[in-house]
């Protein structure tokens, strides 16, 4: 199981991303820091093996934030996630050994794909195989998540519409109708229909039939 700790001043950013997080398979989220101070009782506690940290906190920038960590923690991973365009910033950030630079507003199609990314390594290197070229190319393999996702998925359904439609999703806490998605992201209903239903065949959303005015049931779709 890989802790991650979410910091993040938004929480409701936060409760994305950490709806998200565990919904993937040997990911935990131990907790979710509103302010870089409250990062270090983490640590304390728990076994970090992530972190995900925005840049501008209040009370101190994510960068300085995970270069103070790192005098301690020398393995400590990171993903920074931030609106910032500075040069200077992603150059710290890269020089500090962050495992993945994540601009806002943040599609979450991309968090997953590199979350899926850093699994991947942390298993590499974590296995007890002989270091051979093949298990080195896997490691610094360029053939994305969202490539051998799209490999994956049915005839008609496309990865970034797939997760256009996710992210959606995360507007309609009381759920939502194929024609309100469909205005959304600009697709026909039918098309709208298709992804929902794949969504529900694979477990990530749940359809219930709901009765309007005149008695006639429309299918309402919530994300699980």
């Amino acid at each position: 199981m890989i802790n991650v700790l979410i910091v993040e001043d938004d929480f409701r950013i936060a409760e994305i991303h950490q709806q998200l997080l565990e919904s993937i398979e040997g990911i935990q989220v131990v907790g979710k820091a509103l302010r870089a101070e409250e990062v270090h009782g983490y640590f304390q506690k728990e076994r970090i093996d992530l972190l995900l940290v925005d840049i501008y906190m209040p009370d101190q920038l994510g960068i300085d934030l995970v270069m103070d960590l790192k005098k301690t923690y020398t393995d400590l991973s990171f993903i920074m996630i931030t609106a910032a365009k500075d040069m200077e910033i992603l150059e710290r950030s890269v020089k500090a050994g962050a495992f993945h630079y994540l601009i806002k507003p943040l599609q979450l199609q991309k968090l997953q794909e590199v979350i899926e990314q850093f699994k991947k390594r942390k298993s590499i290197l974590e296995s007890d195989k002989p270091v051979e070229q093949s298990l080195v190319d896997q490691l610094f393999s360029k053939h994305s998540f969202e490539t051998q996702q799209q490999e994956t998925l049915p005839k008609g359904v496309n990865a970034l519409t797939l997760s256009k439609v996710m992210e959606t999703m995360t507007d309609f806490s009381e759920g939502t109708t194929v024609e309100e998605i469909g205005e959304q992201i600009g697709v026909s209903r039918t098309t709208a229909r298709r992804y929902m239903e794949y969504l529900v065949s694979i477990g990530k959303m749940k359809a219930e039939l709901e009765y309007g005015i005149v008695g006639r049931p429309e299918r309402k779709y919530f994300m699980v």
